[in-house]
């Protein structure tokens, strides 16, 4: 069974894939989702650190792992997905790590002054693509409108799930798939209705 409130894997997952039913929607925010998530981390690296704690490799005297709100950032992303799904969710957790450390070492190398142009041009490409996706596509405006919080903190949880159960089959439990493909029709049905209603 889901969790209670905001946990409930199968509300949120619903929610997020009644605005995203078509294929070639979800295959965009497939490959734009996680890039969004990565420069995110990227820019904040070049945030203050929380406390004197850092982390070198290799023999560097400069510190390269800082634990500063990139860090907290990816913490409690990485902690949201394990509660929403141990499995999944813990996978989740290892490729937003990947992120942390590999972004500050992309940092390191950038320097902030060319950093901030490829996160900036990033973004752009990567949002507008999600746009399109909606606008031509899904013909439906982004979740975020809607519900931004859970639409920017959920998307890259989504995604990865989604593909793990297209490719894979994955299931969080037994029926969690039918459960939630329910909820979202019901929810674009809603949808459409008041769509309807309101060209009446």
């Amino acid at each position: 069974m889901g969790k209670a409130g905001l946990f409930d894997l199968e509300k949120l997952f619903a929610f997020y894939g009644s605005y995203h039913s078509n294929p070639m929607n979800v295959l965009i925010h497939m490959i734009f989702v996680w890039p969004i998530l990565f420069t995110a981390i990227l820019i904040l690296y070049f945030t203050p650190s929380l406390f004197k704690l850092t982390f070198s490799l290799f023999g560097h005297n400069d510190a390269v792992l800082l634990f500063n709100f990139g860090f907290l950032f990816t913490l409690i992303y990485a902690l949201f997905y394990i509660c929403l799904d141990p499995k999944a969710g813990s996978f989740a957790a290892l490729l937003c790590a990947f992120c942390w450390v590999s972004t500050s070492f992309l940092a390191r190398l950038l320097g902030f002054s060319l950093a901030w142009k490829v996160v900036l041009v990033a973004q752009i490409v990567c949002w507008a693509g999600q746009f399109i996706g909606h606008g031509v596509f899904e013909k439906r405006a982004p979740a975020l409108l809607d519900n931004l919080t859970q639409a920017l903190v959920m998307a890259p949880f989504f995604v990865l799930l989604e593909a793990l159960q297209i490719f894979f089959g994955y299931e969080p439990y037994p029926g969690f798939h039918v459960n939630v493909q329910a909820k979202i029709q019901d929810q674009i049905r809603e949808w459409q209705e008041e769509k309807q209603k309101l060209l009446v």
